[in-house]
C-alpha cells in the first residue's frame, strides 16, 4: 500500500522497489544485455506502417527518463506525413552533401568509411516515421517570462537512450541522425523560439534484405574500471 505524506509542503509517497534473488539477477541482466546487444543502426527501411499506439508507448517510455530538477525538458515530434518527410530529406541533404564535400576533416571521413555512409539519406523518406526531438532549453509563461530549465542536454541524452531501447524492445529498428546545423527542422515543424533540434531518428521495421556493417562492440576489460 502506497503512504503519502508532505515533506515542506511538498507531496511525496513510498517507493517499493520489485527486487530478484541473486540468480534470478544474473539470469535477467544477462538476457537483457543479450537483447540489446542485437540492436543495430539500421539505414535499410521497410515502408510498412507501425501502429500509432506503439509509437505513442515508445515515446511514453521515453519520457520516464530522470532530467534536471524534473523539468522534462523535450517534445517529441512524429513525422509519417509524406510531403513533410520529402522536405526534411531534401534540407538533410544539403546539410549533408556540404558535410561530406569540405565540412567534415579527412578523418572524420576515413572513419565512416567502414560505415558506408554518404550524403544520401533515403531512409528519411522510406522510414514510415520520424521522431525528432527538440530539447526545451526554457519555458515559455503566460507573461513572456522565461523559467529555466537545467541540464537540458543530458536529459534529453538519456531520454533517447531510453526512447532507443523501447524501439528495439518493440521489435523495430532505428537511425540516429544529426545532419549538422538541424536549424530546418525548427521550421518545417514550426517550433517554438524555446525548442531547438537534438536528435533525428527514423523508425520502423527493417527492409526484407537489410545490411549493416559487421562491427564488433568494445570488450568488457575495455570500458569498465574498478575502484
Amino acid at each position: 500500500m502506497v503512504k503519502t505524506k508532505l515533506i515542506d509542503g511538498y507531496p511525496f509517497i513510498t517507493y517499493a522497489k520489485q527486487t530478484f534473488p541473486t540468480k534470478d539477477m544474473m539470469q535477467r541482466s544477462k538476457e537483457f544485455y543479450q537483447w540489446m546487444n542485437q540492436r543495430r543502426t539500421v539505414r535499410e527501411f521497410s515502408s510498412k506502417p507501425v501502429p500509432q499506439k506503439v509509437i505513442e508507448n515508445i515515446i511514453l517510455t521515453a519520457s520516464t527518463a530522470p532530467s534536471g530538477a524534473h523539468k522534462q525538458p523535450w517534445t517529441f515530434c512524429v513525422v509519417s506525413e509524406p510531403t513533410l518527410k520529402k522536405r526534411i530529406r531534401q534540407e538533410a541533404e544539403k546539410e549533408e552533401l556540404e558535410s561530406y564535400n569540405g565540412r567534415m576533416p579527412e578523418e572524420w571521413l576515413n572513419d565512416l568509411r567502414p560505415l558506408q555512409t554518404d550524403w544520401r539519406k533515403e531512409f528519411l523518406e522510406t522510414a514510415p516515421c520520424l521522431i525528432i526531438i527538440f530539447k526545451r532549453s526554457y519555458e515559455l509563461e503566460d507573461e513572456g517570462h522565461k523559467h529555466p530549465n537545467y541540464y537540458v542536454t543530458e536529459s534529453c541524452g538519456i531520454a533517447c537512450g531510453f526512447l532507443l531501447a523501447a524501439i528495439h524492445h518493440a521489435g523495430l529498428a532505428a537511425l540516429t541522425h544529426t545532419p549538422s546545423p538541424m536549424n530546418f527542422l525548427s521550421k518545417i515543424l514550426d517550433r517554438p523560439e524555446n525548442e531547438k533540434p537534438f536528435l533525428l531518428i527514423p523508425v520502423g521495421y527493417p527492409a526484407d534484405e537489410c545490411w549493416v556493417p559487421d562491427l564488433q562492440r568494445k570488450p568488457l576489460e575495455k570500458i569498465i574500471r574498478w575502484y
